[in-house]
């Protein structure tokens, strides 16, 4: 038998992300209300940056310096204590490689998002899943979970693909409860369809402590999720870990661009949080208004629902009657989540039409 370069045995335990669908079973193209991606597309702006012509042949700005001091100057942050990347996903695997590895564990809620196991499996470490509380992250459940071998804590906040929000006050306490050598990082995918209220508290707990990351991503709210930009923000000591390991050039110069003129368009971001909690809250009640069919929604703050389905209209059902209508939406049952459906919140006609087809499969008048 011939010799062959064999893998690291953790390796081998490693399944793909699985993106959601776009396509129904036959291969007809849908309506994608399975990324939560922004019906509204992207700002003008963005869109008018991205038209601009550059030379291809040239290296982006590998240290994205005026995308970071962009990001500083609109949140109030130190510019060196930010670092970019290929989505937040590039620097949420960094901060994960910088401190676990094999015999280490790496934690999370139950229903977290489905990235974060497989980080800890990419550099051989534990993924550990704490229980939830209704579906959403417990504090109380997260620190019994805790052990001498844990090096990193990983919050989606708002949640994915629940949609629940944990309030400061609780992200402090688990922050207060972890032994000061773990890490917390604090993943805001979401943050921007929160209430800018509360939009800040992460950074400011990031400023305060040694051991906490908060991440972003500009494929959400900012609409760029093709153009695949993140950023994250800490420690002098968390930041210089994570460049020593991202990728040399790593944000394209159109993503640069584009994320930077993103920046500038505020007013597009608060549109699309106001047309996302709208609709979110038309969802909302016109599951409730199911409820007698065991049909309900987790509370969100993010872009989408979570729907359960518990009575005699199953999840599978509804996934068939639903692309039967032209919208792909995403199954979650590899999450342990068999009966429940993450419909991304898309506009307001889709909306319309999402609505109609659950009251139509549940025999209720449009």
């Amino acid at each position: 038998m011939n010799a062959r370069p064999e893998p690291k045995p953790w390796i081998a335990e490693i399944h793909a992300y699985v993106p959601g669908k776009s396509k129904s079973a036959s291969g007809r193209p849908l309506v994608k209300l399975s990324a939560n991606e922004n019906p509204l597309g992207s700002s003008p702006a963005a869109l008018a940056a991205l038209a601009e012509a550059h030379v291809a042949a040239d290296y982006p700005d590998p240290d994205a310096r005026a995308l970071r001091e962009k990001i500083a100057e609109v949140h109030g942050l130190d510019p060196d204590r930010i670092v970019c990347g290929t989505g937040s996903g590039e620097l949420l695997h960094c901060a994960v490689q910088a401190l676990a590895g094999p015999g280490d564990e790496v934690l999370a809620s139950r229903y977290s998002f489905s990235l974060y196991p497989l980080l800890a499996q990419k550099v051989g470490a534990t993924p550990v899943l704490a229980e939830p509380e209704g579906y959403g992250a417990s504090v109380d459940n997260l620190l019994a979970a805790v052990t001498a071998r844990t090096r990193v804590v990983l919050l989606d906040n708002p949640n994915n693909p629940v949609g629940t929000f944990l309030p400061l006050s609780e992200v402090a306490r688990l922050h207060a409860g972890l032994p000061a050598d773990v890490l917390l990082v604090v993943d805001e995918a979401y943050g921007e369809y929160v209430d800018p209220a509360h939009q800040r508290a992460a950074f400011d707990l990031a400023a305060a402590h040694e051991n906490v990351l908060v991440s972003r991503t500009f494929s959400k709210a900012y609409g760029l999720a093709a153009e695949r930009v993140g950023w994250v923000t800490g420690a002098p000591h968390l930041v210089d870990l994570v460049n020593r390991l991202r990728g040399a050039f790593n944000v394209s110069v159109s993503g640069q661009k584009a994320a930077l003129a993103a920046l500038g368009d505020q007013a597009f971001v608060a549109a699309a949080r106001e047309h996302n909690a709208r609709e979110r809250a038309r969802l909302a009640e016109a599951i409730a208004g199911l409820g007698n069919h065991g049909i309900s929604a987790s509370p969100s703050e993010a872009n989408f629902l979570l729907v359960h389905f518990e009575g005699a209209v199953t999840a599978g059902q509804a996934l068939e009657a639903l692309s039967d209508a032209g919208y792909a939406v995403r199954h979650l049952p590899s999450q342990g989540l068999p009966n429940s459906l993450r419909i991304t919140i898309g506009r307001t006609e889709d909306m319309t039409r999402v609505i109609a087809t659950l009251r139509a499969l549940c025999g209720e008048a449009a």
